[in-house]
């Protein structure tokens, strides 16, 4: 297999983000070692989700094994979904802010599954994918009710 170096058409400040995340909850879980530190992971985890390439691409490009890249994405997927709030309190929060309307939207972000495994099977697009929802204001500021 052949490495390379590649761009992350990201921001610094998204990979300390969620690196800090990453490092909160390794704290938390009291994990004392990891393969990668929580910097690497989180950029594990954005590599995968921008580009979406198999787990056993990225993880050979972070020299961890398929499994390990697999739960690491899991983690950093999870994180800033906890804080994420649930579509009840974002549109309570948008109805505070006296705003007449609200703007949801969602796509399928496809994921590698083999196709024995249904959990995240979309049969609507007929492929393996994570439903992804956002509550917009009418300015499309995403995160409605956050304030």
């Amino acid at each position: 297999m052949l490495f390379y170096r590649a761009a992350l058409p990201l921001s610094h400040q998204t990979l300390t983000f969620v690196s800090g995340l990453v490092r909160a909850h390794c704290r938390e879980l009291g994990s004392v070692w990891r393969k990668l530190n929580p910097g690497r992971q989180a950029l594990l985890g954005l590599v995968y989700l921008r580009k979406g390439e198999p787990f056993a691409e990225v993880g050979a490009g972070f020299e961890v094994c398929t499994t390990t890249c697999w739960r690491y994405v899991n983690e950093v997927v999870e994180l800033p979904a906890r804080r994420s709030p649930k579509p009840r309190e974002a549109l309570g929060g948008a109805k505070r802010q006296g705003m007449a309307h609200v703007v949801i939207d969602g796509t399928l972000i496809p994921i590698d599954r083999v196709a024995a495994d249904r959990p995240f099977y979309s049969g609507k697009h007929r492929m393996h994918g994570v439903n992804l929802q956002v509550i917009a204001s009418p300015d499309g500021t995403i995160g409605v009710g956050l304030r």
